[in-house]
């Protein structure tokens, strides 16, 4: 059986549950005030993962309240992947102690690529992943503020290379925008890579949904588009299960 999961996206702003456009914090929609609420409804409605981000460790600030948003998000027995500020060895062990099932590193993947090497080796393939972010192509770091001459494809081809089995791929350009998956270039860089790609930024509807799933992603990421009552998570999962039992 093949692996493709819906991940619903808790990205927390000061310990709230927001969307930013285009990774702009300037731009953020706030849907819960309380994490652990949104993330029982999504447990509810059939979950078994949830994608977490700490946007403020992204942004190179501290959050105190993100990190009780995560402590308490735990509690709920789901598989969370969480990212956001994974700098330093500290952050990463902690957030594994806490009960998190795979880390993701961005910026510390570019800056300093030990840390994944040792992430991978103390904690295996499935519980380490590489984010990249992307605009025209091009690797951004430091809450996508930053460029990086690196193209996304040698990025993960190199990662590839170095033991790594799982990527998340967001085009920053359409995160938050409803505009939809940039499904096209997320493929690309799975067969260029060979790496399981999971898919970020911009679904709209549930034909986004299921492209990623024809195109042989491993999963694809949804934010906006489940708070505002676009598609039903429900509907989502269902795609994978159809697919599997036919």
């Amino acid at each position: 059986m093949r692996v493709w999961d819906v991940y619903p996206a808790i990205d927390l702003r000061r310990g709230q549950v927001v969307r930013l456009k285009q990774g702009d914090p300037d731009r953020a929609t706030t849907y819960e005030t309380d994490p652990l609420i949104a993330a029982e409804r999504w447990q509810d409605a059939g979950a078994r993962w949830i994608h977490v981000v700490n946007l403020d460790g992204a942004l190179d600030e501290r959050s105190a309240e993100n990190q009780r948003a995560l402590e308490r998000i735990v509690t709920t027995g789901l598989q969370i992947q969480f990212g956001g500020g994974i700098r330093d060895r500290a952050t990463l062990d902690h957030a594994l102690s806490l009960g998190v099932t795979r880390v993701v590193i961005g910026t510390a993947a570019v800056e300093d690529p030990t840390l994944v090497l040792d992430g991978l080796q103390a904690y295996g393939r499935d519980c380490i992943a590489v984010g990249i972010d992307a605009r025209d192509g091009r690797v951004r770091t430091h809450g996508w503020s930053t460029g990086t001459g690196l193209t996304a494809i040698e990025f993960a081809s190199r990662w590839a290379a170095d033991g790594l089995r799982w990527t998340i791929f967001t085009d920053v350009a359409r995160d938050g925008m409803g505009s939809g998956l940039n499904v096209e270039a997320t493929a690309a860089l799975a067969r260029a890579s060979g790496l399981h790609v999971i898919a970020s930024g911009g679904v709209d509807s549930l034909d986004d949904v299921r492209r990623t799933y024809d195109a042989g992603l491993s999963g694809v990421i949804i934010g906006r588009a489940l708070y505002e009552g676009e598609v039903s998570l429900e509907d989502t999962l269902r795609i994978g299960e159809n697919q599997n039992a036919g």
